[in-house]
């Protein structure tokens, strides 16, 4: 493979576009800080009025909570071997994989990690195969084509990424699946949130420059990779240019089957990519300090002139605006008006049967509060209770059903005239909006009901529990008319905004420059022609789409409140409450509280050892042995009650009878190594059907020393050698650039790693994550392994012997 792939070439095309297009940026963000500069200080001095939040507002809803924790079987690219990890999903919402609990409550070094901002979590490889089958260029995978992997059991889940690496897991039974989906899918979510809103000045900066380079490129609409923090979505703005220039010059170079070309095209991906990576974040950081500095002599230029750059925009938008409203209000007219109806009759539909759906559920755990306060039950059940329903809006799984909803919002037909590139932007948006509003209404009860238990006493625990029940729901009824509003006008300037640049900008872009006569020398940089045209098309389009979204509350349409509903001062002692710390019900009510908490680990905010109450609690497969379970137990963690896990269990009818009952593992050394042969299913296809025209194989999967082995028929020593020099030609490129940036390059994900750990640092292997330990595979070649062996960690094909000291093995 080395022969085909010039890596110097690739190197100095990704760092010549990588250059090129950073420097464009940085040039459009430095004029666009000063704007959003202005924007801000004219919005603190004039103020604003947007309507008033009925619910109070956590100021930290994971304060102390970690999401999940539990054990699945991953996928290791490096030895073909299946190996159980540890997973711990903190408050950031990014995946540890420890090589053991024991070793994660220890708060050792975890064997990657993996942030989930831009991927996709898959439950099939079906959908994993569509999308990797147009990977390549000019190659057409027939339908049901083989994978390169071959699946330990039924039940996978993917993380798939455009430019990243794959993260390939499973595990035992559809329940576990399931909720494993579930937890994928929110770490998905919150990654992709990573724009903060508290930053008046960097995120608007920073979103209108992504918009305006794109547009520059001819790239109007919305983006689906506007994913993750800034320099992750600065990482993919390269990429979306890069990839498909390096994918054409190296995709027809590479040799070998369909699924070998397309795992080494995964890991020259993976590779530059990663390389993009790092060099962006150093390059925003730059950027930032950059700005930073020149923002003291701006403010102070800003609040000495306000009046008079006020009055220049005023004059300059009057001027342009008679030059561009005739021909705006006709394109709107003809060909966005007629369509606004079913657009916005689009986004509401799911997106309000969503907000709904979280009202059910919320009120669903209310009344099962107050039937247990009927029952005579204790306080301390009333706090287990309480406790459970405080982390609710974090809950994936109890949120699902919610989130699944807006899921089906479809703008089929829109996407050729509004270049809407995918409807997941909205969908993520409206998830992310109902999290918080969950969450605004369970504390708003908390408080309410914790401020009646304290003056009225707890004589009548039931009937205080309505009457904050009803206060809530009602505030509840009134923010949700109040956010989804917000939600369609946002969503609606956002399809329809950049279709009228697009067939406006063509025949105004000749005319902007002279606007800039009339803009004082001193107030240029605050006041750019570019930013003032589209903010005459904004208003053009506005009015049409307030009045859209007027008409429909007018008709109290999915419930919608009209704008003249205002609920001033109807509960003007509530906001105090806001004030109060959080309430701990395990402590108030005498709860036990490490059945709520999950033992161990490091978390973002704390040392190794710290205590944390786990949101998503853990499945308990009985009659299955330690090894084999893919959610390992945590005692008390079960926080929120969900459906009995033997309902809709099924097990992987591949595993043996052995695997699934303890009673006849009868031997000290099966349970230390248990050997177990899973029959991979042959495919369907026949060897004629193949892409590669290969003849079917099949194999087993036999779990020795705690990892899940794949043994084939047929040896892979050819496939091996592709896939070194794959990797060669990957570390090829990163030595290049390397020593084009002086060093300066890492990778970003180890150094947070390493920062976070005292651990020595481990070698990365070319796709991202450490090599892992455990004894060779037959397939490479290794020694007899009835023979004794020394305890190796295998790091970079290098053997080690491990200390005895370091290798624990305990007996039940």
């Amino acid at each position: 493979m080395g022969g085909f792939i010039r890596t110097s070439d690739c190197s100095i095309v990704t760092m010549q576009k990588q250059s090129k297009v950073m420097k464009q940026f940085s040039d459009v963000y430095e004029q666009q800080y000063a704007v959003a500069l202005f924007n801000s200080i004219r919005f603190e001095i004039e103020g604003g009025g947007a309507p008033q939040s009925q619910l109070l507002h956590r100021k930290d809803a994971l304060a102390g909570r970690s999401i999940f924790s539990g054990s699945l079987f991953q996928y290791l690219e490096e030895n073909r071997k299946w190996r159980n990890r540890f997973v711990f999903v903190p408050d950031s919402y990014t995946i540890s994989l420890y090589e053991s609990k024991t070793a994660h409550e220890r708060g050792l070094h975890p064997k990657g990690t993996i942030n989930c901002a831009g991927y996709k979590a898959l439950n099939s490889i079906e959908q994993y195969m569509e999308l990797i089958n147009t990977s390549l260029p000019g190659i057409k995978a027939k339908a049901g084509s083989t994978p390169f992997i071959k699946c330990a059991s039924q039940f996978p889940l993917i993380l798939w990424h455009p430019y990243a690496r794959h993260h390939y897991f499973c595990v035992r039974t559809e329940k576990e699946q399931k909720k494993w989906h579930a937890v994928l899918q929110d770490c998905v979510r919150h990654s992709n949130n990573g724009l903060s809103e508290d930053c008046t000045i960097q995120t608007p900066a920073f979103t209108d420059s992504v918009r305006l380079h794109r547009q520059a490129k001819g790239h109007y609409g919305t983006w689906d990779m506007m994913c993750g923090k800034p320099p992750q979505i600065l990482a993919n703005l390269v990429m979306e240019t890069l990839h498909p220039e390096l994918r054409t010059i190296i995709g027809p170079r590479l040799k070998g089957k369909l699924q070998q070309r397309q795992k080494h095209w995964m890991l020259i991906s993976d590779g530059v990519y990663r390389q993009v990576l790092s060099r962006t974040t150093g390059h925003y950081e730059a950027l930032m300090d950059a700005c930073e500095a020149q923002r003291g002599p701006l403010d102070a230029r800003l609040r000495t002139d306000m009046d008079q750059i006020i009055a220049s925009k005023e004059h300059v938008s009057s001027k342009m605006r008679a030059l561009v409203l005739p021909k705006a209000e006709q394109l709107l007219r003809t060909n966005v008006q007629p369509y606004i109806p079913s657009i916005l009759e689009a986004l509401m539909e799911p997106t309000s049967r969503g907000f709904s759906e979280v009202r059910e559920v919320f009120f669903r755990e209310l009344v099962e509060i107050s039937k247990n306060s009927l029952n005579g039950e204790g306080k301390d059940i009333l706090g287990d209770h309480m406790e459970r329903l405080s982390m609710l809006a974090l809950h994936p799984v109890k949120m699902q059903s919610c989130y699944e909803k807006v899921e089906q919002l479809n703008l089929d037909g829109l996407q050729q005239r509004f270049d809407v590139a995918n409807p997941s932007v909205f969908v993520g948006r409206a998830q992310i909006l109902m999290g918080e509003q969950m969450d605004n209404a369970v504390y708003t009860f908390e408080q309410l009901l914790n401020q009646s238990l304290e003056t009225k006493g707890e004589d009548d625990v039931c009937k205080t529990i309505q009457r904050c029940q009803d206060r809530v729901l009602k505030k509840y009824d009134y923010d949700s008319s109040t956010v989804r509003k917000k939600f369609f006008r946002e969503a609606l300037l956002q399809i329809i905004i950049p279709y009228m640049l697009q067939q406006l900008s063509p025949s105004y872009s000749p005319e902007l420059p002279r606007f800039k006569e009339m803009i004082f020398e001193d107030f240029s940089r605050f006041l750019l022609v570019g930013n003032l045209f589209e903010e005459v098309v904004l208003q053009c389009v506005s009015k049409d789409i307030m009045m859209a979204v007027k008409e429909a509350a007018i008709q109290r349409r999915h419930n919608l409140y009209r704008d003249s509903i205002v609920l001033t001062n109807s509960d003007p002692n509530l906001h105090l409450l806001g004030e109060s710390p959080q309430v701990d019900w395990a402590a108030k009510f005498g709860a036990d509280e490490p059945e709520g908490c999950v033992g161990g680990g490091r978390s973002e905010g704390g040392g190794s050892g710290s205590r944390r109450r786990q949101v998503v609690s853990m499945i308990q497969l009985d009659g299955v042995p330690l090894p084999f379970e893919s959610c390992l137990e945590v005692p008390g963690v079960e926080l929120i009650p969900e459906e009995d896990v033997s309902e809709g269990t099924e097990e992987d009818p591949d595993l043996p009878e052995e695997a699934k009952s303890p009673d006849r593992v009868v031997e000290i050394r099966d349970l230390i190594n248990p050997v177990v042969a899973v029959a991979l299913p042959a495919s369907t296809e026949s060897p004629t059907d193949l892409t590669n025209g290969t003849a079917v194989t099949t194999g087993t999967v036999t779990w020795e020393d705690g990892q899940l082995v794949e043994n084939t028929k047929r040896e892979h020593d050819e496939e091996r050698q592709e896939e070194a020099a794959a990797r060669g030609a990957v570390e090829e490129i990163e030595e290049a650039a390397q020593d084009d940036d002086s060093g300066r390059i890492t990778d970003v994900s180890a150094a947070e790693s390493d920062n976070e750990s005292s651990a020595a640092p481990q070698p990365a292997s070319v796709s991202g994550s450490q090599s892992d330990s455990g004894s060779q595979s037959p397939a490479n070649g290794g020694p007899d392994e009835d023979a004794p062996q020394p305890i190796t960690n295998g790091l970079n094909g290098e053997d080690k012997v491990l200390d005895p000291v370091e290798v624990e093995v305990l007996l039940a």
